[in-house]
């Protein structure tokens, strides 16, 4: 130790080794060419780029070529022609170095150790290069060993690509379809609601038929564009109500009730109109409101969205700050807000929007079940907030909606033929950021809500909502890359209408064939699903009452212990931080539910669940969840090997391969079909191998030991106090093995 009058002498020692040069592998030295889908064409290169481990905070990675195509940027490394250690979920479209145009987030270049956000032209070009996902990937490239000329041209190839605004025909959609015109439209039992029998067989499957009409009105478009083809509205509207005002005004049907109550939505008439057509259209409302309120249709609630429910720009807001949360650089980022975690989150809004959300699902579903009443959603549109309520209230109100088949139906009735705007929406184009919003997105997390409070009622997994939020970004389905049926009518010919084939055939994204091989698919299917049971003949003709409980306890976890504290050991630290089990804020909030809401949902809350009936969110505080799979799985310090809800399943699908063996022993006629539900069982054998993130993340290498922002650990017991508090850093990392 050195005396009080003595100085600590100078470090001499100096580095001529970058850390790159430490821990680097050799640049590859043969030839790695991408692997190219049909249509898609090679565009700028650069070898010797040297691409990070995310995670690692040393700067360890590996060289390799980074390219940019028409469809994707890619990252090619020795290890990328290899088949060894592949991912037992792999996608196989997009591979882990891959990531689509549409993808891209945001570009930063780093130059001096500063990063800048990278637009349009550039004058300087970046030693490293970070690329932000929308899927919350984080890449780090160096290219200081890049040739000079090479750097110029990946930079602004990947910057022109990605970022700049460009034609909807020069969406790599049109490439591949035009290249493959031969894809195999595999709609796998999923209703695609472009046909007037589509309609038809929905509303007789939902006892509507009395009282809606499927109409042809709008065939050729002469309604309105932003109209499908073909839709439902009441019997008792007439063809020149539908055509006087383009379709506004109109109550358009989403789903019948079994008690007879339906679920309509309207789009308003614009609010900036002269007094005589503000009364001329009030007149038409009022004559609408009367003819589908007397018998034989039930009472009629309206409920305008746009003052109900957060805006569009909200809820943009709300999202951007909250996926900052999860794009990170590296494990010292990481762990520097993680005391701050909960005020954080807190600040984003965005499991408040979601809280509020499912919320007013629950009241539209109220009306529907127990009071026995219509209810009109209204939005400027219809194509936005009317979209996320309807899907809820089927999910949570129809079975079959629950089903994985079901679910995709739903998603092409009210989303896709319904006129949601996802090429705005998502800002596949790059062309307004004034218009992006993601609308469909919060739907996802709203349904994962339910499926994580039921997991037996699904009969797909969080898994599947993953890949499916992941697949918004994916152009080589026509899904999520139109506006309207009109748009994408209008496109296949790439002429006109009366075109009734063109050259170009789309692909549905519900054919999961294209991008997962058999044993990955079943990872989208929850074996722990309470299929159905088939009617007994004999109980056909009985009384349906509104809610047939079965006599056994849900599955879901009982509410968690109201004991504070961040956690009790390490392991188990981040998750219960994460999944917001103890965010006491959110529980008082300024808007409560009113007394009949409260009646009707706790009431509900009180008996067991009957997971082929009326499902009701959990939505107080704490019980409204972050979508960790989703969130947190390119993150390596949330993940716990070994442990998580997978590990639970890899026991329970042990014993269910047992059984199955068995039955397939007692009854061979059988074999068959039962052997062809366990090909995922084998997968997860060995569990204390696998991450509590699994299948997204498997193998991954435990991330460095953190100088923890805490500080001691008893402080750490009330965490109302502890989001208030300034940090104090303590390094543990001596304490910890």
């Amino acid at each position: 130790m050195l005396g009080s009058g003595a100085k600590a002498a100078k470090p001499s020692f100096v580095s001529y080794i970058s850390p790159e040069e430490i821990h680097i592998k050799e640049p590859i030295e043969k030839e790695v060419n991408p692997r190219l889908l049909p249509g898609e064409l090679l565009l700028c290169e650069a070898s010797t780029v040297y691409k990070y481990i995310q995670e690692d905070g040393a700067n360890r990675g590996t060289y390799g070529k980074l390219v940019c195509t028409n469809f994707k940027i890619a990252f090619l490394d020795d290890d990328s022609t290899s088949d060894d250690n592949e991912p037992q979920f792999k996608n196989k479209i997009v591979g882990e170095n891959d990531i689509t145009l549409q993808c891209v987030d945001q570009i930063y270049g780093v130059y001096d150790e500063k990063k800048k956000l990278l637009t349009g032209q550039l004058r300087k070009y970046p030693e490293k290069l970070i690329i932000y996902c929308k899927d919350l990937r984080v890449f780090h490239f160096c290219l200081r060993y890049t040739k000079e000329e090479e750097v110029k041209r990946i930079v602004s190839g990947i910057v022109h690509h990605s970022q700049t605004p460009k034609l909807l025909k020069r969406l790599f959609l049109f490439s591949y379809a035009s290249a493959a015109p031969n894809n195999t439209d595999g709609r796998n039992q999923t209703v695609m609601f472009d046909t007037l029998e589509d309609w038809r067989d929905e509303l007789e499957r939902t006892k509507g038929n009395a009282k809606y009409k499927a109409v042809t009105t709008n065939e050729g478009y002469r309604v309105s564009e932003k109209l499908p083809l073909y839709f439902v509205v009441p019997i008792c509207v007439s063809e020149e109500s539908i055509l006087k005002y383009e379709g506004r005004g109109i109550p358009i049907w989403c789903w019948s009730c079994h008690n007879g109550a339906a679920l309509l939505k309207m789009s308003a008439f614009p609010k900036e109109q002269d007094d005589s057509t503000s009364q001329m259209q009030k007149a038409f409302l009022d004559g609408i409101y009367k003819t589908i309120s007397k018998p034989p249709y039930e009472l009629l609630k309206m409920d305008d969205l746009s003052s109900s429910l957060p805006s569009l720009q909200d809820i943009q807001t709300a999202y951007a700050r909250f996926k900052q949360l999860f794009l990170i650089d590296n494990s010292t980022d990481f762990w520097a807000t993680d005391v701050k975690w909960f005020s954080l989150l807190e600040s984003t809004n965005w499991l408040e929007i979601i809280r509020r959300v499912l919320r007013k699902a629950i009241e539209v579903a109220e009306c529907l079940e127990r009071q026995h009443t219509n209810v009109l959603l209204i939005e400027e549109s219809a194509t936005d907030l009317c979209c996320v309520i309807s899907s809820l209230v089927q999910v949570m109100m129809d079975s079959y909606s629950r089903t994985k088949s079901g679910f995709q139906s739903l998603i092409q009735k009210e989303w896709v033929i319904g006129g949601h705007g996802f090429l705005d929406r998502c800002n596949h184009l790059h062309k307004s950021d004034k218009e992006e919003a993601p609308v469909f997105l919060l739907l996802l997390n709203c349904v994962w809500q339910l499926v994580q409070q039921y997991p037996p009622a699904f009969e797909f997994t969080e898994t599947y909502l993953t890949v499916l939020s992941d697949s918004l970004y994916v152009p080589i389905f026509s899904t999520f890359f139109f506006n309207s049926q009109h748009q994408k009518d209008t496109n296949v010919s790439g002429e006109s209408l009366k075109t009734q084939s063109g050259p170009f055939r789309f692909l549905t994204v519900w054919d999961w064939s294209v991008q997962f091989d058999p044993k990955a698919q079943a990872f989208l299917n929850n074996p722990l699903y309470a299929e159905k049971p088939k009617p007994d003949k004999s109980q056909r003709k009985t009384t349906r009452f509104k809610h047939q409980r079965q006599l056994s306890l849900p599955l879901t976890q009982t509410k968690s212990s109201t004991k504070r504290g961040f956690f009790r050991e390490e392991t188990d630290h981040l998750i219960k931080n994460i999944l917001g089990k103890r965010i006491g804020k959110f529980i008082n909030s300024s808007d409560e539910p009113p007394n009949s809401f409260r009646e009707f949902y706790d009431s509900w809350h009180s008996k067991p669940v009957d997971y082929h009936g009326l499902l009701l969110p959990r939505i107080d505080g704490p019980e409204i969840k972050v979508w960790a799979q989703r969130y947190l799985r390119w993150i390596p310090e949330a993940q716990l090997h070994g442990g998580g809800t997978i590990a639970t399943a890899a026991k329970i699908l042990d014993l269910m391969e047992e059984v199955q063996s068995l039955q397939v022993k007692m009854d061979e006629e059988r074999s068959q079909a039962i052997s062809g539900d366990v090909h995922s069982v084998p997968m997860l054998r060995n569990s204390a191998r696998l991450s509590s993130l699994f299948p997204f993340a498997l193998l991954q290498r435990q991330s460095i030991k953190p100088a923890l922002p805490t500080s001691t650990w008893k402080d750490l017991e009330d965490e109302d106090d502890l989001v208030k508090r300034d940090d104090e850093f303590v390094d543990l990392s001596g304490d910890m093995s």
